[in-house]
Formats: C-alpha cells, sequence, structure tokens
C-alpha cells in the first residue's frame, strides 16, 4: 500500500498537550510527537505519558503519525518501545542518530516482539544526523523490512560535521577571503546541505523509501520557509520537516506542482502518446528532444499534483 503523503511534516513535543491538540488539527500531512531533543529528561515520562494519551484519544484524520523516540544507547526507549508498540494509529518510530544497523534491527525486532498481534508492524523512519550515519545510510536503510523512511537532521549533522553555523537548515554566508572588502576577493558560495540532502535521497530511493528534508529554522521566516521546501521538492523529496504551524502553508505549497509545471507535464504524456501511436520513440516539443525519460519524470510531477 503506497504511503500517505509527508509534504508538511510537523514536529511537535509530545509533553505539550495544547501543542499536540493543536498539530492534530492542523493541515499537516505527518504529524511526529518527540520525546528526544524537544523535552527535558524531566519531562520524559510525562512525554511519554501524552503521547500514548494522544494517539489513544486525538482524531488525526489521515495523517501519517509517528513518534520520535530517544535514542538507541538510551534509558528510555525500552519503555518507549513497550508503550508505544501495542497503540493502533501509531504508523512509525523515528529513530534518531541512525548510524549503526545492528540497533536498528534490535528495535525492529524489540516493537515486533512487543506486540505481536498487532495487525500491520510499526514502521521504522531513520533520522539521519551525524557522519557515521551518513556514511552508513545505504546500509540503514536496507537493514530491515520495516524501514519506510530516511529524514535528514539539519542541525545535528551540521554540528556533527563541525560546520561553522549556528543557524539549522540553512547554510552560512559564503565564505570571503580576509580582508577581501580591500582586495576584491569575490564571495564564495556554500551549500552545506546539499550533498547530504542528495546522498540521503539517493538511498532512500535505491531502496524504495520516503526522504524527508529537516526543518528550516527560520520558522517566522516565510519566504526562507518556502525557498528551503521548494529546493527539497525540486530535488525530488518527498517532503519536509516543518517546526511551526506558520511553516505548514507555505511548505505544502513548495510541493505542490504549479498550474504552469502540470500543464507542461500533461504536454510532455500527449506528445509522447501521439509519438507512440506513429511508431516512434521520441518527439520533438517546443525545441527539445523529449523520450520515456521526459516522460517518467512528467507523470510523477502529475502525480504530485493529484
Amino acid at each position: 500500500m503506497a504511503q500517505r503523503p509527508t509534504r508538511a511534516y510537523l514536529a511537535v513535543p509530545a509533553h505539550r498537550s495544547r501543542l499536540v491538540a493543536k498539530a492534530a488539527a492542523s493541515a499537516a500531512d505527518a504529524v511526529f510527537m518527540d520525546l528526544e531533543d524537544a523535552v527535558p529528561p524531566s519531562e520524559k515520562s510525562l512525554a511519554l505519558e501524552e503521547a500514548v494519551r494522544s494517539l489513544s484519544s486525538l482524531d488525526w484524520g489521515n495523517k501519517r503519525v509517528t513518534v520520535r523516540v530517544n535514542a538507541a544507547d538510551s534509558r528510555f526507549i525500552a519503555q518507549e518501545i513497550r508503550a508505544l508498540a501495542m497503540l493502533p494509529r501509531l504508523d512509525a518510530v523515528i529513530v534518531p542518530k541512525a548510524e549503526r544497523a545492528g540497533d536498528i534491527v534490535a528495535i525492529a525486532d524489540q516493537l515486533r516482539a512487543a506486540a505481536p498481534d498487532r495487525a500491520s508492524p510499526v514502521a521504522l523512519e531513520l533520522l539521519i544526523e551525524t557522519a557515521l550515519g551518513l556514511v552508513n545510510v545505504d546500509t540503514l536503510a536496507a537493514c530491515h523490512d520495516s524501514v519506510a523512511a530516511l529524514h535528514l537532521g539539519v542541525g545535528d549533522f551540521a554540528a556533527s560535521i563541525g560546520a561553522r553555523s549556528s543557524d539549522i537548515g540553512v547554510s552560512p554566508d559564503g565564505y570571503r577571503h580576509v580582508g577581501s572588502a580591500q582586495s576584491g576577493y569575490a564571495s564564495a558560495p556554500l551549500d552545506l546541505l546539499a550533498y547530504p540532502m542528495m546522498r540521503l535521497l539517493v538511498a532512500a530511493r535505491a531502496f524504495g523509501l520516503h526522504a524527508i528534508d529537516g526543518p528550516c529554522g527560520a520558522f517566522r521566516d516565510a519566504r526562507l520557509t518556502e525557498s528551503a521546501a521548494q529546493k527539497a521538492a525540486a530535488m525530488g523529496f518527498d517532503g519536509k520537516q516543518v517546526i511551526h504551524p506558520d511553516q505548514i502553508e507555505p511548505t505544502l505549497r513548495a510541493f505542490m506542482p504549479s498550474d504552469q509545471e502540470l500543464a507542461q507535464a500533461r504536454r510532455i504524456v500527449e506528445a509522447m502518446e501521439q509519438a507512440e501511436a506513429q511508431g516512434q520513440g521520441a518527439v520533438t516539443l517546443d525545441g527539445k528532444m523529449i523520450d520515456y525519460a521526459n516522460v517518467r519524470m512528467a507523470r510523477r510531477i502529475i502525480a504530485l499534483g493529484s
């Protein structure tokens, strides 16, 4: 069965019940209740209780509903697995700091052992947020049949590689040579996240998984939010994490093809269908050669707009 849309993937601290209720009623395609970084150690037990209550009592509509548990080596995860595994409304568990396949297999096995009679197993979504996680991303993607998605943890990844930035989800300004204002050296563009985004996306596509980009930390900047989402959408990601409800609409908009894109995609498909009827495998459209690769790309755009 195809996974539900995950274009705007809203993060919400599980212990903030009012915010969780708003997330359930929001326009986001997917929500993850966080038990990890957004929850201080003193509130971990409360957060788990609230996550269980919310999964059992709130109307989530058609959203994909997940919970980000604590890391594989934490003292909290065993209890979290036991409490969450049997809840039918839970679609997936997000595993943070995913680095080693053995940890992921162990979590998958524990989830299934905790709920042997569950109609459909809880899926796993892996948060790649360290250099080691990215190096091992292919192995992680293929390590268990319950793995359904890869997320890029942009903030922790930047810290992991030692990037000189304190902003989440955006690159620092380009490097400028010392004294460049006087000497005329140009600023060098820097896209800190281009490689990890593409690396994760390729692994996801190779193994049939969804790919979710990390959030833009500037949640009050609608233009930057939409721009970052447009980049992820153009690359081929299935969605992007958002950390505030104000980011939902700009992100959804970025992942929906424009009327112009849809019209052009339909023209490509129609032109190719006409070429096929004439026994041809390629055709010229608007001065460009169109073949089956173009048709496959066009059909993805049409599917995104449906």
